[in-house]
């Protein structure tokens, strides 16, 4: 039976939020570069994306980045003490985000609508820092989405967000003036190994979207490629 996740009139009304306003404006107010398009061409849903978190402008950057044919239904995870503890906030986030509830502590009860969702072919977005980094460096990877990615048989899509704690900082409400530039990176889809625990499945992860971070630019522009041409 559909639901608000499955829906696709609610996909239709979150299509024109995200891609008529909220695409709209992140685009407008930061320059946004996306790399490795090439990695998800064969990409289909479900599956987990994870990505690190150091801003407010992570879920729409990502979102954002997508293409419509595998994010349409796209369902980020989001903090239940935060985005479902008042009513306003909770339909916002819902309608942006097709959003649903994590629990910081990533209680079992969470893990199940996860997976629940998975099984019916809802993709979804998930930060397994918890909470937003304040220094802009990624922090522990928590296990969760690797666990889940696996339980589901569904690989996890790796994306490094570079860039997003300069343009908008943790603490702000709204990004700092003057298009700073951000860039949306897709690794190659992963499945964890046979001889691979889900804690070194996660770390591996990881250490992808660390990888990205450290040789694309904020531009998308490759770091040795800058580099070449000084």
């Amino acid at each position: 039976m559909a639901d608000r996740f499955t829906s696709s009139t609610m996909a239709g009304m979150r299509w024109v939020a995200q891609r008529g306003i909220l695409r709209p404006v992140v685009w407008r107010l930061t320059r946004v570069t996306v790399h490795g398009l090439e990695n998800i061409a064969d990409l289909e849903a479900p599956f987990v994306a994870v990505a690190n978190h150091s801003s407010h402008l992570d879920a729409p950057l990502v979102i954002g980045a997508l293409p419509t044919k595998i994010s349409r239904y796209l369902a980020a995870g989001a903090a239940a003490d935060y985005f479902f503890d008042v009513r306003w906030r909770k339909w916002l986030t819902a309608l942006f985000f097709n959003a649903f509830p994590v629990e910081r502590g990533a209680s079992r009860t969470r893990v199940g609508v996860s997976k629940a969702l998975l099984e019916r072919g809802v993709p979804l977005l998930i930060f397994p820092e918890g909470s937003r980094s304040k220094t802009g460096e990624m922090g522990r990877f928590k296990p969760g989405a690797a666990s889940l990615s696996t339980a589901a048989g569904v690989p996890i899509l790796p994306i490094a967000l570079i860039g997003a704690s300069t343009a908008m900082p943790r603490g702000r409400n709204w990004p700092v003036r003057g298009r700073l530039p951000v860039c949306v990176a897709f690794g190659a889809p992963m499945r964890q190994a046979t001889d691979e625990t889900t804690e070194e499945y996660s770390n591996r992860v990881a250490q992808a979207i660390s990888q990205l971070r450290a040789t694309i630019q904020p531009t998308g522009v490759p770091v040795h490629a800058e580099e070449g041409t000084r």
